[in-house]
C-alpha cells in the first residue's frame, strides 16, 4: 500500500496513528506529496486533490482519513478502532467528527489568515475559532464519555485533533478553563503512536 501524505496534515496524522496503532505501519510506503504544486500528480488517486489518498495494491484508491482508517481496522483481526453496530460505534463515530469538524474549521482559519489585506475576512476568521472552542467546551464536558473503555477512533481524532490545534494555534492556549480534556490529551499524546507522528 501507498500512502499520499504531508506531514502536517491532521488528518494523515490520524491514519498514521491508526496505522500504528494496528501493527500496519510497516506495510505501507509514504509518498510525500505537495498537493499545492502545479506539478502534483495527485489527481491521479484523488480527484479532490487533497491527501491522504491510499493506494492499494490492486490500485484502487481510497480517501479520505475516516475511509482509510476504517479500511486499515477492517485488516486486523481481534483490534477494533471502529466498534461494530450500536452505542460504542455511534459514541466512537461521533467523536470523530467532532474533532474532524474542529480540524476543518482550524484549516479554513489557517488558510483564510494567509490571505492578504483587503482579501482576508476577519469575520470568517472569528467564526471558525468560535466554532472550535465551542466544540472543545463539548469534549471538556463529555472527558468521562471520551475516555471510558477501549482505544477507538474517536480517541484518536480528537487526539491528533488536539495535537493540531496545539501545532497552528499555541497562542489560543485551548487548554485554559479546560482541565479535563487538557489532562486527557497530556496522557493521550504519550502513547507511542502519537510521539512518533508529532508534526514538524
Amino acid at each position: 500500500m501507498k500512502l499520499r501524505y504531508s506531514a502536517t496534515s491532521p488528518y494523515v496524522r490520524k491514519v498514521l496513528v491508526c496505522a500504528k496503532e494496528l501493527g500496519l505501519i510497516d506495510r505501507i510506503e509514504l509518498d510525500d506529496t505537495n498537493v499545492w504544486s502545479s506539478a502534483t500528480s495527485i489527481r491521479e488517486h484523488n480527484p479532490l486533490g487533497k491527501v491522504p489518498c491510499l493506494v492499494l495494491d490492486d490500485d484502487q484508491n481510497l480517501f479520505d482519513s475516516p475511509v482509510i482508517c476504517e479500511y486499515l481496522d477492517n485488516l486486523i483481526q481481534g483490534i477494533v478502532l471502529f466498534p461494530a453496530a450500536g452505542a460504542a460505534r455511534w459514541k466512537a463515530l461521533r467523536f470523530q467528527a467532532i474533532a474532524d469538524g474542529i480540524m476543518d474549521a482550524s484549516i479554513l482559519r489557517l488558510l483564510e489568515g494567509k490571505r492578504i489585506d483587503g482579501e482576508r475576512s476577519d469575520g470568517w476568521i472569528e467564526r471558525q475559532r468560535t466554532s472550535v472552542h465551542a466544540a472543545l467546551d463539548t469534549l471538556e464536558n463529555e472527558i468521562d464519555t471520551l475516555s471510558g473503555g477501549p482505544l477507538t477512533i474517536g480517541q484518536i481524532s480528537v487526539g491528533v485533533m488536539l495535537g493540531y490545534v496545539t501545532f497552528r494555534f499555541s497562542d489560543d492556549n485551548w487548554q485554559k478553563g479546560r482541565p479535563n480534556l487538557s489532562a486527557w490529551y497530556e496522557s493521550f499524546a504519550k502513547r507511542a503512536s502519537m510521539v512518533e507522528t508529532v508534526p514538524k
